[in-house]
């Protein structure tokens, strides 16, 4: 029987194989082993780059790495493929280059989303650099929870992986948010936001939260002295692909372009650096807008709604290829479409219309979910996935 996808068919499967979870993300000072090598993660400060460290990266990618970059959905740049013999010759490379963190604490605690398009001097790059100053102020908290300094006139982060979060009400007051909250505590100051921010995470810690994982699981209500009393503005959307006031957008299919492919983003004499974001795509200061090959400037590109992880081989933990595939279904496939090498779901988070996931090497469909839950259709092969969707 054909596998072709009929209207209201769905083909029931068995749960997936159980990916490990490491429970933390790679950095510098800690990389991450996978199937190509070392990944290691640069978290840079206020989500910025000038062009003299990004070029530095670049560099740095080549020599010790594959040359491939990636910008994550935590907006940090990842390089890929370098040798355990390399890392300490790449550490100290990105150590002149003023990309490292004092000690591997300091990059831990650093766990920091900024809105992509900050001003110098507004609030959001008030907050974040208070909140930097203090972090030695900050308890223990698990590896992968952090913040959002949204401090805009509307915030654009709400879909994004943090914690605790500093967005501004509708007529422009300040606003401490409780991931999972609606409703937020108003602040009278950039000082007050960092003080209630590390508050909180005291409060996490001191009841119970490090069981929980993360603030949106931590079931318990807030103490009386963050009070929810007011809701955030109307969010945005991310930044469109194109021309800003700041320069220029730019996307990379699956979030990753080879190190010349940047540099050229950069090579103009007006280009002062990049703004890195969570959506795979960049913010270039002082950037044209021309186009620039190897990089998307088209909203309407079929990419822009694909979100796929390295897959085999160059995930240790992913059992099938991902990215081929993603590309042949680019176009075919209703909405939003997540091809993950396994059920961790890195790529992507969020709930999507069609997840492909990778199973024992094969390919299960997950509709309307995410690549960790049960599937709807099961043990499909890549030519009978393609049929499926009639490509």
């Amino acid at each position: 029987m054909s596998l072709r996808r009929r209207s209201g068919q769905r083909h029931l499967g068995g749960a997936m194989a159980e990916a490990r979870v490491k429970g933390w993300c790679p950095g510098v000072w800690r990389p991450m082993a996978s199937g190509d090598g070392l990944l290691v993660r640069v978290r840079p400060a206020f989500g910025a780059l000038n062009k003299d460290k990004l070029l530095a990266l670049c560099t740095a990618a080549r020599r010790w790495g594959s040359g491939m970059i990636e910008l994550t959905n935590r907006g940090n740049i990842q390089l890929r493929g370098v040798a355990e013999d390399g890392w300490p010759g790449l550490m100290a490379e990105l150590e002149r280059a003023g990309l490292v963190d004092k000690t591997p604490e300091q990059e831990a605690r650093r766990n920091i989303m900024v809105a992509p398009d900050w001003q110098p001097g507004d609030r959001t790059e008030q907050i974040t650099s208070l909140l930097l100053d203090r972090l030695e102020d900050l308890p223990e908290l698990p590896a992968k929870m952090g913040f959002a300094i949204d401090a805009g006139e509307r915030p654009i982060l709400v879909d994004e992986s943090a914690d605790f979060r500093v967005e501004c009400t509708a007529d422009g007051q300040l606003l401490v948010r409780a991931d999972g909250r609606t409703r937020g505590t108003p602040v009278d100051s950039p000082e007050a936001a960092v003080d209630l921010l590390i508050g909180l995470a005291h409060w996490f810690v001191d009841s119970g939260g490090l069981q929980a994982g993360r603030m949106r699981s931590h079931q318990l209500p807030l103490p009386g002295w963050v009070p929810e009393q007011a809701e955030s503005a109307v969010p945005r959307l991310p930044l469109a692909l194109g021309a800003h006031q700041s320069g220029a957008v730019y996307g990379l299919c699956f979030g990753q372009a080879e190190a010349r492919i940047l540099e050229n983003a950069v090579a103009a004499s007006n280009v002062s650096g990049i703004r890195v974001t969570p959506w795979r795509r960049f913010l270039v200061l002082g950037a044209s807008g021309a186009p620039v090959n190897g990089l998307l400037s088209d909203n309407q590109a079929p990419e822009l709604s694909i979100d796929a992880c390295p897959g085999s081989p160059h995930c240790e933990q992913a059992t099938v290829q991902t990215r081929n595939l993603a590309r042949t279904l680019a176009g075919s496939v209703a909405g939003r479409l997540h091809v993950s090498g396994c059920s961790k779901g890195c790529a992507r988070r969020q709930p999507t219309e069609t997840c492909v996931v990778g199973d024992k090497g094969r390919y299960s469909l997950v509709f309307h979910g995410r690549a960790d839950g049960t599937p709807d259709v099961s043990g499909l092969t890549a030519s009978q996935l393609c049929d499926y969707f009639g490509v």
